[in-house]
């Protein structure tokens, strides 16, 4: 009977013209096929696999619930990357429900259907557009039909752990991959019922998640959609709050988890002053030895971690894996010995709270050494606003010029002379890798304490590196002085003439 109704299908499309457009049929059949939902359904099992993709995007614009229900049981391909038909227009709550009872329906079923090979349905909006503009006829032959790139990988895994996909095999988990930014409001219908979803079927049902940002949102809040997320499959987080120490504490039990992390941003985490020193140095000891698992972990992005104040290095030395990336800003490299050394006659604007002077000691050894570490894999060093003076940075620079792979450094708004940056300049002139180094504005361009900038002193100061550049070989090599602007902040640039911020730009 099944194969009676196909025929009948069949006879709607090729009776017509033998030379028409073949994308043209695909799209008429579709067409036929909807107008009977009923027909539609039952034809799916001998459906032919190249019309699936065309097929489930008529459904999905037209909203027919009942075959996209059907059509998620029957998927012929392992990956279903839905986000793309997602982006740019208001789901409705009807068809993105369909879908996932169409998953319903096959985590119950004790064996996979004959057809059905779904493991993935992939919610992000921005992958796997090649998916369905083969089928939109903007390119590519109509029989050809590429896998989803993260569905090839995770076949490829199965293969080698032993699991097979073939029909009539016992039902491996199917995956739902989304990329999170978890904020307050944040939670529309749509993410709340999938996390029912998962919640109620959380052992055949896995919530992944490769990008995850976390804003302003309870921490409750946050733990609660923690546990529906498999952990292990985030490979970049950004944690922007402000939160406090013992905050950051209870999150960092599940930082510890995501094993395969390889991008990590975190920004303003502030002290405590309620809790006893004790339990500062217990909270700390609990967040840094978190990275200890990161094992994977390959760019490392650090700004104004207020409770890491000289205990920086406790940080970097539970950071194992030779990183790409580092940045760290706002925060002190060093720690001090002598509270009591005054202030240096200068310093940059953009570090009034500064209180190193030249003659200070210093006992970590953990910026170095975690330059040493990565040396051979470190491509982006930042080292903006962390309090470095002349003898520091001299400190740095046997280090510095061993990191061979080096092709940008960022260290502005301390306090650095230019006889200092000369020796920079030295040490880093063999890094044939290296092409930008954005430096602080020197201590000798500025006219008193107060941070008054003299435009002309700093063309000279920038003039003379350039000069150097030349008499070493390497006049491509772009270094460019920031200082901030004293409107809005953001960095003004010099080369040497200033390139000033929108705040001096003309209406």
């Amino acid at each position: 009977m099944e194969r009676e109704k196909l025929s009948l299908i069949d006879s709607r499309y090729i009776s017509m013209s033998v030379w028409t457009d073949p994308r043209r049929l695909v799209e008429l059949a579709g067409q036929s096929l909807l107008k009977d939902e009923a027909l539609a359904i039952a034809a799916l099992e001998l459906l032919p696999r190249e019309l699936f993709p065309p097929l489930f995007m008529a459904a999905f614009d037209g909203r027919h619930s009942q075959t996209l229900k059907a059509m998620v049981q029957t998927w012929p391909f392992t990956c279903l990357p839905l986000g793309v038909l997602m982006k740019g227009q208001q789901l409705h709550l009807e068809t993105f429900k369909a879908v996932l009872d169409g998953l319903d329906v096959l985590l119950a079923q004790e064996v996979r259907p004959r057809r059905g090979k779904l493991q993935m349905l992939d919610l992000r909006k921005n992958s796997h557009q090649d998916f369905w503009t083969v089928w939109s006829g903007n390119r590519a032959s109509l029989y050809s039909f590429p896998e989803p790139e993260a569905a090839q990988l995770m076949t490829k895994k199965r293969k080698v752990d032993g699991l097979s996909t073939e029909a009539e095999q016992p039902f491996i988990p199917i995956e739902v991959l989304v990329d999170l930014s978890l904020k307050e409001g944040a939670c529309d219908e749509l993410f709340s019922y999938l996390i029912e979803k998962v919640k109620r079927k959380k052992n055949v049902l896995h919530l992944c998640c490769k990008k995850l940002k976390i804003f302003a949102m309870p921490l409750q809040n946050i733990k609660m959609i923690l546990k529906m997320v498999q952990l292990d499959s985030i490979e970049d987080l950004e944690v922007t709050c402000t939160w406090k120490l013992p905050t950051l504490a209870k999150f960092s039990h599940y930082l510890g988890q995501m094993i395969n992390l390889r991008r990590l941003i975190l920004s303003h985490i502030h002290v405590s002053s309620y809790i006893s020193p004790e339990k500062e140095e217990q909270y700390i000891a609990q967040f840094t030895s978190q990275f200890l698992s990161l094992q994977c972990l390959q760019a490392l992005y650090v700004d104004s971690l207020f409770f890491l104040r000289g205990r920086l290095d406790q940080l970097l030395r539970h950071v194992m894996n030779p990183l790409e990336t580092l940045s760290i800003t706002n925060c002190r490299l060093f720690k001090r010995c002598d509270s009591s050394v005054p202030k240096p006659q200068r310093q940059s604007a953009k570090c009034p709270e500064s209180k190193w002077g030249h003659t200070d000691r210093y006992k970590s050894r953990a910026p170095q050494a975690l330059l040493e570490r990565a040396s051979a894999t470190l491509q982006d060093l930042d080292f903006d606003e962390c309090g470095i003076i002349d003898d520091q940075l001299l400190v740095l620079l046997p280090s510095l010029s061993h990191c061979s792979q080096l092709t940008t450094l960022s260290f502005c708004g301390n306090p650095i002379s230019l006889s200092a940056l000369q020796s920079l300049l030295q040490h880093l002139i063999g890094l044939s890798n290296l092409t930008h180094v954005l430096y602080p504005v020197p201590l000798e361009s500025y006219e008193d304490v107060h941070g008054t900038l003299h435009l002309g002193r700093l063309a000279y100061l920038h003039a003379r590196l350039r000069e150097l550049l030349c008499e070493l070989g390497r006049p491509s090599m772009v270094w460019l002085s920031a200082n901030p602007c004293p409107h809005c902040g953001d960095r003004t640039l010099y080369d040497p003439e200033p390139i000033l911020c929108p705040c001096f730009m003309p209406n």
